[in-house]
């Protein structure tokens, strides 16, 4: 059922004051709730909801939410944990008093997640850039040229090996067994960990090929198990689409070779959608997740330099190909046209409108104008170290080829909320030192015109 919408006028409280009677109406959150339309949200998603049944979470606060925790790079739980503390975060999530019980389960958060889609949540970035232009951070004139580049979103899961995949495939299928009452000839769990540590240790002590020898004996055990589950649910209705999608995983796992590459290689068994990826960086020469491809703007806008769009690219991708979906999602979210795009010479190639892109190095085409553009094409680098250490693009936990489009899109309106917050401290502060300054002449000024 559709989530009730609050009252325009909430009736008064005897015994209750209200939070805007409490909270500093100077504070950035107080002031950056005035500024988004969660309205929009509300017309938006209410049509993902059915008709009958209990009401659902309010809009307001599962948005605000998501908002705040990405702002601040929390966790659901740190979030949830906030929101019983702070009244100004109360406010910011649509609540009128001060409430001292928290109105879901934490669980809530990732159902809400998934009711939405990551393609509807594309609305929280566009909002963010909507509010950021109501609260003059940034101008039309700033989304018309932009900076593309791609990186690493890693998702959370332990560096691979193959000692410790094959021993995480005997746990899980030695767990799903015990579970459903299959009855094992032998579950190899005691000696499979004492093999993996044994693996770890030879590995350490420069001894390959006996540490190959475990790894060798990890893959028989692992094999025999698989075949054992397989021949014992052969005739069991309910047992057969448990474990459907383990016994799958574990088939891959024992094909797959060291010299495999591409899309079919497994990393990770709760996270078969994990890719290798190389970046050519010298403290990583690996990194394991999916690519994603950021667009920010070019110039300094007044309040920082925004994300524009941000699109995962599962498969790995050549970055060239990503160019010219990645500037449609921009022009869509942002509503204005790009004249100018700004790439690396990693994008060579590429499959986008060539008069509105320009490639470092390039030398044809280039006037004045574009080449200190272009100059600033390297500073997009430090607005990805930021979604990494202060959002929660460095480490992804959340599930499936989904949960890596969903944690990128809120990393990045959490990104461009933090800027505007930051930039309506900054303006407040320097509005107060007006008028302090102009309070400070006025007082000097008093004393000469009484004298005269």
């Amino acid at each position: 059922m559709r989530p009730k919408q609050s009252a325009a006028e909430p009736q008064e409280d005897l015994f209750r004051a209200r939070l805007a009677n409490l909270v500093d109406q100077r504070h950035a959150l107080v002031r950056l709730a005035a500024l988004i339309d969660w309205g929009r949200f509300e017309t938006e998603f209410g049509a993902l909801y059915t008709e009958g049944g209990r009401p659902g979470l309010p809009t307001r606060l599962m948005v605000g939410l998501h908002l705040l925790k990405h702002m601040d790079g929390l966790s659901d739980e740190a979030v949830c944990a906030r929101w019983l503390d702070s009244p100004y975060v109360q406010l910011f999530c649509g609540e009128t008093h001060f409430q001292h019980a928290l109105p879901l389960d934490r669980s809530s958060m990732t159902r809400w997640r998934q009711r939405i889609g990551p393609e509807r949540l594309e609305l929280l970035l566009a909002e963010s850039l909507d509010a950021a232009r109501r609260g003059g951070a940034v101008e039309e004139k700033h989304l018309r040229r932009v900076t593309i580049d791609t990186t690493v979103q890693p998702k959370a899961v332990t560096h691979p090996t193959d000692s410790k995949l094959l021993h995480r495939g005997i746990e899980i299928l030695a767990r799903l067994a015990r579970r459903h009452g299959i009855r094992l000839r032998q579950s190899y769990l005691r000696v499979a960990r004492r093999a993996r540590r044994e693996a770890a240790k030879l590995i350490h002590a420069g001894r390959r090929r006996q540490a190959e020898r475990q790894v060798r004996q990890l893959r028989t055990w692992l094999g025999r198990l698989f075949r054992d589950i397989g021949r014992k649910i052969a005739d069991n209705a309910a047992a057969e689409p448990v474990f459907a999608g383990p016994l799958g995983l574990v088939a891959r796992l024992l094909r797959q070779r060291r010299e495999d590459r591409g899309r079919d290689k497994l990393y990770s068994l709760h996270a078969p959608e994990v890719e290798c990826i190389g970046k050519g960086k010298a403290q990583a020469r690996y990194e394991f997740g999916v690519k994603v491809s950021i667009a920010t703007s070019n110039t300094v806008a007044p309040g920082g330099q925004f994300v524009l769009g941000a699109r995962a690219l599962p498969g790995n991708p050549f970055d060239g190909h990503t160019l010219a979906a990645q500037i449609v999602q921009t022009e869509r979210i942002t509503g204005v046209e790009i004249e100018r795009a700004y790439v690396d010479r990693g994008y060579r190639g590429h499959d986008a409108d060539k008069t509105r892109v320009f490639i470092s190095g390039q030398k044809r085409g280039i006037t004045p104008t574009i080449r200190r553009e272009r100059r600033r094409r390297s500073a997009i680098e430090p607005v990805i170290g930021h979604l990494k250490s202060d959002g929660r693009l460095g480490r992804n936990f959340l599930l499936g080829i989904a949960g890596d489009a969903t944690n990128l899109i809120l990393a990045a309106a959490g990104h461009n909320l933090r800027l505007l917050r930051a930039w309506l401290a900054r303006l407040l502060a320097f509005l107060l030192s007006r008028l302090a300054t102009a309070h400070q002449i006025t007082e000097a000024r008093q004393p000469r015109s009484l004298a005269a």
